[in-house]
């Protein structure tokens, strides 16, 4: 069904695709409620987080972002302007809402590192693909192996601390949510792998 690993050449073969559906930013803390009533209506979400890159060994910046992506929307969290408010909390330590997402561990560890909580209900699509005899990878690669098309990587080092997120960054950020979840809809509309419980 699936190839079990892809190279660098033969991703840059195929179409460049990004999310093109609704993006909500959410940069203030008074915005936070009305936002996750609505993400917490959803059993599965796209998940991931973004942190200003640093230059000089043994600095590290706290997350700056968290994106959740729904079915037709994208949440982009600043968590570095709103903080990890109370309701935020409560979805990380909730396990009937399956956040899905690459690379989870670090994303948790980072976060932890502000507020520590009881992380639940993530899961690492890497090791779900393990199941399937894919290669477990980065994003980039398992878009490309699962989904047939190629996302860009451009805006990864740009700075997620700006005062203002521009059009590339967002568009960026909700892309990595989005997928997750396009992925995971995916494989399980095609039985492949066992749902979360």
């Amino acid at each position: 069904m699936f190839e079990s690993n892809i190279t660098k050449a033969e991703i840059n073969e195929l179409p460049l695709d990004r999310y093109g559906g609704e993006i909500v930013l959410v940069d203030k803390a008074e915005q936070i409620k009305g936002a996750f009533e609505e993400i917490n209506q959803h059993q599965f979400v796209g998940f991931d987080t973004e942190t200003k890159p640093v230059f000089v060994k043994g600095q590290f910046n706290d997350v700056a972002l968290v994106q959740i992506g729904i079915p037709n929307k994208v949440f982009l969290i600043r968590i570095n302007l709103t903080g990890l408010t109370k309701e935020i909390i409560s979805f990380f330590e909730n396990s009937a809402i399956k956040k899905l997402g690459v690379g989870l561990r670090d994303d948790i560890i980072f976060l932890q590192k502000i507020v520590p909580f009881n992380a639940t209900g993530f899961v690492e699509l890497n090791e779900m693909v393990n199941e399937i005899d894919i290669e477990a990878n980065g994003l980039r690669k398992l878009t490309a192996i699962i989904l047939g098309f190629r996302i860009s990587k451009n805006a990864q080092v740009s700075n997620w601390e700006a005062k203002v997120l521009n059009p590339k960054q967002q568009r960026y950020a909700a892309t990595d949510a989005w997928v997750c979840l396009e992925m995971y809809n995916k494989l399980t509309a095609l039985k492949l792998v066992k749902i979360p419980e």
